[in-house]
């Protein structure tokens, strides 16, 4: 299926780690055109592409594709080819009851963690991903939130995976604070919604704190530095510029009914954070 006339936006979040080297590839279509985004500990950067297309789950961006197989790479200066082990998806939808109803942005979480074999060279320097953690999500829509944290982890010293966001989300004549978050350790899953009752204790670019019935859970955020420029989707095009750093740190601590769960940190967080300027 080859997608023309595109209204509003898809795009993918392919993200590929092995230690502190980093690189997230972001194929998608606007209506502004297709495109590959790409970031890493070095900057970003932004393709134009002539083509993209999906067919039995395969997207083709000119030379590129991408699959729950794995990624093959040819951009300028750019080359490799990563195969990806088994997926781990969520139980079901982060979006929850909210994936029925319109909303500007629709968020899907495609695997919380899987492994990796392959490289990629770019501008002759090597990254070796062998044995490495990948993790995919998707989102689409006609914006993205204009106000909005997204965290995400799976590098820590113990089995863990951990998305959250927390957006200013317009429905239909209001709005409100929404929240998801999704971490997968040791193979069991924990989900703390808007859909589920979850409440925002505390929310600052550098600390959340989230309660859910028996379950709390704190996020302490440290950015290495302002983050790489990404461009953005607004009203359908790619248009705006959010930023995104690729090694932010991050303490993760949960508890059930007052026992700790977790207690795990690392450097290695992809974030981003674009700030409310007003209603």
């Amino acid at each position: 299926m080859r997608i023309s006339g595109q209204k509003g936006f898809e795009g993918w979040y392919f993200k590929h780690q092995k230690k502190d080297d980093m690189v997230a590839f972001i194929p998608g279509q606007a209506e502004s055109g297709a495109f590959i985004q790409l970031i890493s500990q070095d900057g970003a950067r932004q393709f134009e592409i002539s083509n993209l297309s999906i067919n039995n789950g395969m997207i083709r961006a000119d030379k590129c594709w991408f699959s729950r197989r794995g990624c093959h790479i040819a951009l300028p200066g750019i080359r490799g080819e990563i195969a990806y082990g088994p997926f781990t998806p969520l139980c079901s939808d982060i979006m929850g009851p909210f994936r029925f109803f319109p909303m500007e942005c629709r968020h899907g979480v495609l695997s919380m963690a899987h492994t990796l074999q392959g490289s990629v060279i770019m501008d002759g320097h090597l990254h070796n991903f062998d044995g490495g953690l990948g993790y995919v999500e998707k989102d689409s829509g006609t914006s993205f939130p204009r106000s909005y944290l997204w965290i995400q982890c799976n590098d820590f010293p113990k089995p863990c995976s951990i998305m959250a966001s927390i957006a200013y989300i317009p429905f239909g004549t209001s709005a409100f604070w929404g929240c998801i978050c999704a971490i997968l350790y040791h193979g069991r899953e924990y989900r703390l919604a808007t859909y589920r009752g979850v409440k925002i204790q505390a929310f600052t670019p550098e600390h959340i704190c989230l309660s859910q019935g028996s379950h709390l859970l704190e996020l302490d955020i440290a950015p290495s530095h302002a983050g790489h420029p990404l461009r953005a989707p607004q009203r359908g095009k790619m248009s705006s510029t959010i930023r995104e750093s690729g090694n932010a740190h991050l303490r993760a601590r949960l508890w059930k009914r007052g026992n700790l769960v977790f207690d795990l940190q690392s450097d290695r967080a992809v974030y981003e954070f674009v700030p409310n300027h007003g209603e």
